[in-house]
């Protein structure tokens, strides 16, 4: 064990199983161990690093804005945090956004829009928040909640109450649980990362937008990991032809600086007022700047190229020596392998090439603009690695 990995035993708290490698630096979707080993990143920080390592328009952006001011707080104006929400607010037609540090503030906004909303429409005791089984919203006592896995629930009693979890992509039991419960909102994600990268149903997804225009329920989807380009459209809803209240989203947006938005739709926007919500580094102006960059730069080209990206993995594991399965969208991708994922993990780390995993499945969160020729290569290193 290295100085560093010592040094990191002994200090930083046990809440990581980390993988033995010390990366110093990268370029792209490449990077380097202390040894100069170089690696094939395809998992893009969990998502987050959506143009690689070290991208010179995103570096620039925030350096940028780095030479004039790092932190001023909300009670003052910062031009990246309203052009970030004008960005925002133009691609996807949402009225309002409040921006956080991470996904799991977002949901938790989220979920304090939806209540309030509930509370002054239909009265205090519409406070059910309802999620999916095998969901994951985030690791606060509200989001553990709000995530369907016991897994996440044990260990942290009491979880704040209020919150019924239904199966996916079953209509019917969402509409029996509408019915037996007075209900603040419905929060899903299109694309089910943690839980094994599982995509719902078109129809199931449009059928809960329906419900929830025809009860006026606060209609929330979670584009934490899904979101800005990662499944091939601006965010995953827009697959579906849905229109959310609320959508969550952080991982991505930032570009590898920590920052998370709720945005609010029509009918939300006027929900929160002063003093309702906050965060001191809400909207800090260099993640917000970097954030800039990042969604000004997801057009339909970089779209068309995910989505040509995702056919191309989805083709070459389809059917292959090893390979039980392969789930997801876009480049967000899961492949049940007859091997435990966490040997093939590790069997193409010693390769050259980082993966991720979700349950029992290998995880791929390449950056977006992952050139071909890295694509290829890890694709041929993992089909090699499931087949021996």
């Amino acid at each position: 064990m290295s100085e560093l990995q010592n040094l990191d035993k002994a200090y930083v708290a046990n809440t990581y199983a980390r993988f033995p490698v010390e990366i110093v630096r990268g370029k792209g979707s490449k990077v380097y161990d202390t040894e100069g080993k170089e690696y094939i990143d395809m998992g893009s920080g969990i998502g987050v690093t959506a143009f690689g390592i070290a991208d010179e328009e995103w570096k620039s952006a925030v350096i940028a804005q780095l030479d004039k001011v790092q932190h001023t707080s909300n009670l003052y104006y910062t031009e990246p945090c309203a052009r970030l929400a004008e960005l925002l607010c133009g691609k996807t037609g949402l009225k309002k956004v409040f921006f956080g540090n991470s996904g799991a503030e977002a949901n938790e906004c989220a979920i304090k829009v939806a209540r309030k909303y509930a509370a002054e429409k239909k009265g205090a005791e519409y406070s059910t928040i309802v999620t999916l089984q095998n969901s994951f919203h985030g690791r606060t006592l509200t989001t553990l909640a709000a995530t369907g896995q016991e897994l996440f629930h044990k260990l942290f009693q009491p979880l704040t109450p209020g919150f019924v979890h239904t199966p996916a992509n079953d209509l019917a039991a969402m509409e029996e649980i509408v019915a037996a419960h007075k209900v603040a909102g419905i929060l899903i994600e299109c694309v089910q990362g943690e839980g094994g990268v599982i995509a719902l149903d078109a129809d199931f997804v449009k059928g809960v937008a329906a419900i929830c225009a025809r009860e006026d329920i606060v209609f929330m989807v979670d584009e934490v990991q899904t979101g800005n380009g990662r499944t091939g459209e601006l965010y995953a809803y827009m697959h579906f032809g849905v229109q959310p209240d609320v959508v969550s989203t952080a991982k991505g947006l930032g570009g590898g600086l920590p920052i998370g938005a709720c945005l609010m739709g029509e009918k939300v926007e006027s929900v929160l007022g002063a003093g309702d919500h906050g965060s001191t580094y809400g909207g800090n102006p260099i993640a917000a700047a970097g954030a800039c960059n990042v969604v000004a730069r997801i057009d339909e080209a970089l779209l068309a190229s995910v989505r040509e990206k995702s056919a191309y993995v989805f083709e070459k594991m389809q059917h292959a020596k090893g390979v039980k399965s392969v789930s997801g969208k876009g480049l967000m991708i899961g492949i049940e392998t007859e091997k435990p994922a966490a040997e093939v993990v590790k069997a193409c780390m010693a390769r050259g090439v980082l993966c991720l995993t979700a349950k029992t499945k290998v995880r791929l969160l390449p950056a977006l603009n992952i050139p071909m020729e890295d694509l290829e290569k890890a694709v041929k290193t993992i089909l090699d690695v499931c087949a021996e």
